[in-house]
Formats: C-alpha cells, sequence, structure tokens
C-alpha cells in the first residue's frame, strides 16, 4: 500500500466509477528493484494506471523514476527485480509493440531528415513506407515542422529536434507512451510551446501516458495524476490528483490560481519525501 495519498476534491462522477473499473494499464504492486547488495533503488511500488491516464513521476534525484520506465519497457533484467509489474496485464518485454519510449535525448540520427527520424521506429515495426511516411509527415505538420521534413538534425535548434522526436513517438501505434523528461533540457518558453504540442497530441488519441519529470509545474499542467516519490530507496509517498478541467494550455494554467495551488501541494509533498 502506498504510505500517503492526496484525494481530488469534488465529487466522483459516473466517469470516474467507469474508469475505475477499466482494467489497468500499468499494474504495479509491491514491486522492488535491487541492483546489489547496497543499491536499492525502488521499494514496495505499489501503483496502478488506467487507460488513458496522464501520470507523471517525480521525486528527487536517484528515486527510481528511470528506473520504473525502464522496467515498464522490459529493459531491466527479471533478477534485480521482485513483486507484480504489469503493462496490459502481461509481463513488461524488451521490443514489445505495447510501449513506445521517449527519452531525454532526441537520439536523433544524423544521416536522417527529420522526416526519416520520424517515421524510423515505424520503419523498425514492419510498417508499409507509404503509411508510415503519410504518418510520420502529418504528425511533424502537427508538431510545428511543416516544411523541415528534408532537414537533417544539424539544422534543426534542440527545440525542433525535440519536435521530431515527439512525431516519432506519437507515428508508433503503443497504446502506452513513457516519456522521461523529454522537455528538461529546454528554455522555459520552448518547454510551454511544447508541453502545449503535447497536450495537443495526446488530446487527440487519449492514450496512456507515464511521464518522469523534475519540473513540479509541468506535471500539474500535463497529467490526471502525480505520484510522488521518496528519496532512495524510492517509495511512493503520495498519488495526487489533478482536477483542472481538460482541454489545457500550458501557457493558460500560469495565471491559474488552482494550478498555483497543486504546486504547492507537490512541493510540500516532495519536500517530505526527502527527508522521509
Amino acid at each position: 500500500m502506498m504510505s500517503a495519498q492526496v484525494e481530488t476534491r469534488g465529487a466522483v462522477t459516473l466517469t470516474d466509477r467507469l474508469a475505475d473499473a477499466a482494467p489497468a494499464a500499468v499494474e504495479v504492486c509491491n514491486f522492488n528493484v535491487r541492483f546489489s547488495a547496497e543499491v536499492l533503488a525502488v521499494q514496495d511500488a505499489s501503483l496502478m494506471v488506467r487507460p488513458g491516464e496522464f501520470v507523471s513521476i517525480v521525486g528527487p534525484s536517484g528515486c527510481g523514476k528511470t528506473t520504473l520506465l525502464n522496467h515498464a519497457a522490459g529493459l531491466l533484467p527479471a533478477e534485480v527485480c521482485s513483486g507484480i509489474f504489469k503493462v496490459n496485464g502481461r509481463q513488461p518485454r524488451e521490443g514489445s509493440h505495447d510501449v513506445a519510449y521517449m527519452l531525454a535525448r532526441d537520439a536523433l540520427c544524423p544521416w536522417r531528415t527529420a522526416l526519416g527520424n520520424a517515421e524510423l521506429g515505424a520503419e523498425i515495426r514492419g510498417v508499409a513506407a507509404a503509411e508510415r511516411r503519410a504518418l510520420a509527415r502529418d504528425l511533424l505538420a502537427q508538431v510545428g515542422l511543416a516544411g523541415f521534413e528534408d532537414a537533417y538534425p544539424k539544422a534543426l535548434s534542440q527545440g525542433m529536434r525535440q519536435r521530431v522526436a515527439l512525431a516519432r513517438t506519437f507515428c508508433l501505434d503503443s497504446p502506452l507512451l513513457l516519456m522521461d523528461e523529454p522537455f528538461g533540457a529546454l528554455d522555459a518558453q520552448t518547454k510551454l510551446q511544447l508541453e502545449d504540442v503535447l497536450l495537443s497530441l495526446w488530446e487527440k488519441t487519449r492514450r496512456t501516458v507515464l511521464f518522469v519529470t523534475h519540473d513540479l509545474s509541468e506535471a500539474v499542467c500535463m497529467s490526471d495524476r502525480v505520484i510522488v516519490m521518496t528519496a532512495r530507496p524510492g517509495r511512493i509517498l503520495a498519488d495526487v490528483r489533478i482536477d483542472l478541467e481538460r482541454p489545457r494550455s500550458a501557457r493558460s494554467l500560469q495565471k491559474d490560481p488552482r494550478f498555483h495551488e497543486l504546486c504547492g501541494e507537490l512541493w510540500a509533498k516532495l519536500e517530505e519525501g526527502m527527508t522521509t
């Protein structure tokens, strides 16, 4: 069980009750990751994510946030893990088409154009050339890169490169998107712009997202729920529901009092987690 929980204010709706009855997209119960006798990375973590939820994970550096994403992608050896961790009812496995992973680095291939990079994941998965190219071209337009399809990464700014990486992620039809600080290296203005781009893309597909960030305002802006972890060994301290209406705009929320109140609640929990 989680050691603390912050409940959303307000009545429970019929939509909430139906969502609660839906099968879990991600189910974690009493999950532990021990890399060595000295390093217990994650301890007794329990978490359930419903299909279509956008859930962020925050916590001090080294608390196991990325470790959870890596295991969801099937990248951890079985011998370091114990407890229950399921993705769409199955054990995570490397290379599963159920999962798409967007890293903090754009990881673009320098010899491929923006279009070539955007379609790369779909190409690896065997999607027909005409189909994947049309989708990649459409997604590049949606992220604001129409006209840059033939540009190589060296000709793109860091923000533009992250837009290509975002298009590449959504070009895959995976029901679960893992995002590990995808905007962490960007300046504040570019980050707000890309948060709005991601929100727009997500609203159209409503896929399940697990999103790691150190930015509490970003977590509140993007999420349905925010999971707060303690310092290592990482335990889940709080599960905070975000009761801001959707659709949202990252820039508009900067003037919303409730947005700032939620950021304050998360900051208090994060401070608690650093001393727990």
